[in-house]
């Protein structure tokens, strides 16, 4: 295997990413005075849609018009070439940089010397996971008054119950666990609501790590030590959104994707190791059964959802660099900046993927359908039923794939990522009584409330493949062509002809 070469040195913190984009004329600094309630949401929508830079908010403003004494920056990641670029790359090398993790993961016995010096940009990543501790760092330059009133977080859609924090890495450990054990730290991008000014409400589903280290304490009868970082470097933020195993720690594997090794600062006031580079840390407790209303939010399905109780987090510590920024960013109906990131992380995971179920050849997320809510999945199909078999593993063995509402399954002559093939593929190719399958009370994302009930739903598989074998007692048909060379002339003469007219 070939090693990724990084086109873009190692980004150490989020000014190094933005330098970078400033360089490429891709960053936009804003004068005008914009409200962090609702008004910073509609410009961000707007660049994202547009295609647009990175923004900096100079002049956010509040409620009583007063300007915060920091700049917010918005569309960090607003389009696939800087979701890349946050992992080092350009676009086009993120297929082979997926496919180097993946044998990171699972790495094949070395045979002789040259294949192991051949490894050596594999062992370098390896190495790159190992942490390295620091006495002082920036985000604690300066200790802060606990008072989430000077942070400039904003009210992103008009139905929302107040301030919510949208790029929180939420940093907690499990029970047990001693402060340096890195590797079973867990970080999570949770949202995060201001309820007063050392008071904020952590929402994560019950299958996240978070939550899962915090039902940990809960059986100890212990509050469980937080760290929120907010503006951290593009790896910690990428590694915190990725979908990885429950063994691996984020914050380890952001040294792989960074490049170089995560440099980590002990809290100030709670036994954890934090990003040292980040922009704010805020620092706390999880008291067992302390919870209080969160929401309701806009949220990623273009929906409010629903009041629910969740943590609360008591404030204790806040620290930040000289001259800190607030890191934002907006969830709603696609496209926003999680579902740009999704696009880019669906070719990252596809050699994943396909090392659990290697018929698969292509795989689709569309962004419109929320990012995970469909599948379109493209296979070598060999015999019949096999489009079922690949359904069936996507649901059952990848816990990623556990919320996807629908998986249609086409041939390789269909291109998954094009609508038009793939709705011809499901008009000539499916029959509905013999090749949907419907499944009945499976886990579902509560937040979908078009299910009967909460946490449960159905599932909907769609065999668009050509049937062969006993799949069908038809002849089947054959798929009509022309002669490459007849088409390339065809196209030739007809712009020979057009520019003549011109």
């Amino acid at each position: 295997m070939r090693p990724v070469i990084r086109s873009l040195p190692p980004f150490i913190d989020l000014r190094a990413f933005l330098a970078w984009a400033k360089e490429r004329d891709n960053l936009l600094c804003l004068s005008d005075k914009i409200n962090l309630k609702h008004e910073m949401t509609a410009v961000q929508l707007a660049a994202l849609r547009a295609k647009g830079p990175i923004l900096r908010f100079d002049m956010a403003i509040g409620q009583e018009g007063n300007a915060p004494f920091m700049p917010v920056i918005g569309n960090l990641f607003g389009t696939p070439e800087r979701v890349a670029a946050g992992l080092g790359l350009t676009l086009d090398q993120i297929p082979a940089f997926g496919t180097f993790l993946a044998a990171l993961r699972s790495p094949q016995p070395v045979d002789g010397m040259r294949d192991a010096l051949s490894r050596w940009p594999m062992l370098k990543a390896a190495l790159a996971t190992r942490s390295k501790q620091l006495r002082h760092a920036p985000v604690q330059e300066v200790d802060a008054a606990v008072d989430m009133g000077k942070i400039p977080v904003q009210t992103p859609w008009p139905e929302d119950a107040g301030p919510l924090i949208t790029w929180p890495v939420v940093i907690t450990r499990p029970h047990g666990s001693a402060p340096d054990s890195v590797a079973q730290y867990n970080l999570g991008v949770y949202r995060a609501q201001v309820i007063g000014p050392d008071r904020l409400i952590l929402r994560w589903l019950a299958h996240r790590g978070g939550a899962a280290h915090a039902r940990s304490w809960a059986r100890a009868s212990k509050p469980m030590p937080v760290a929120i970082a907010l503006g951290a470097d593009p790896a910690t933020l990428l590694s915190a959104a990725l979908p990885l195993p429950e063994t691996v720690s984020e914050l380890a594997f952001s040294g792989v994707l960074r490049g170089a090794r995560t440099q980590l600062v002990a809290a100030r006031s709670v036994p954890l190791l934090v990003p040292a580079h980040a922009e704010i840390m805020i620092e706390g407790w999880i008291h067992p059964k302390e919870t209080a209303p969160e929401g309701p939010f806009g949220d990623h399905t273009g929906y409010y959802n629903s009041v629910e109780n969740f943590p609360v987090m008591r404030i204790i510590a806040i620290t930040h660099r000289r001259d800190p920024l607030y890191l934002s960013t907006v969830t709603g109906r696609p496209p926003d900046e999680p579902s740009v990131i999704g696009e880019v992380f669906n070719t990252l995971a596809l050699p994943v993927i396909r090392a659990q179920i290697p018929e698969i050849r292509d795989l689709w997320l569309p962004p419109a359908a929320c990012s995970y809510r469909m599948a379109v999945v493209q296979i070598s199909k060999c015999y019949p039923g096999q489009a079922r078999r690949v359904m069936m593993a996507l649901w059952g063995m990848l816990a990623q794939f556990s919320y996807t509402k629908t998986i249609v399954v086409v041939d390789e002559d269909i291109n998954p990522r094009d609508w038009d093939d793939v709705v011809w593929a499901m008009a000539t190719r499916m029959d509905p009584a013999r090749d949907v399958m419907v499944l009945e009370n499976t886990p579902m994302d509560y937040l979908d409330f078009s299910s009967p009930r909460d946490g449960l739903a159905g599932k909907l598989g769609i065999d668009a493949t050509n049937k062969i074998g006993s799949e069908t007692m038809r002849e089947w048909g054959r798929v009509m062509a022309l002669d490459p060379a007849h088409e390339a002339r065809a196209a030739d003469l007809i712009a020979r002809h057009l520019r003549d007219k011109r």
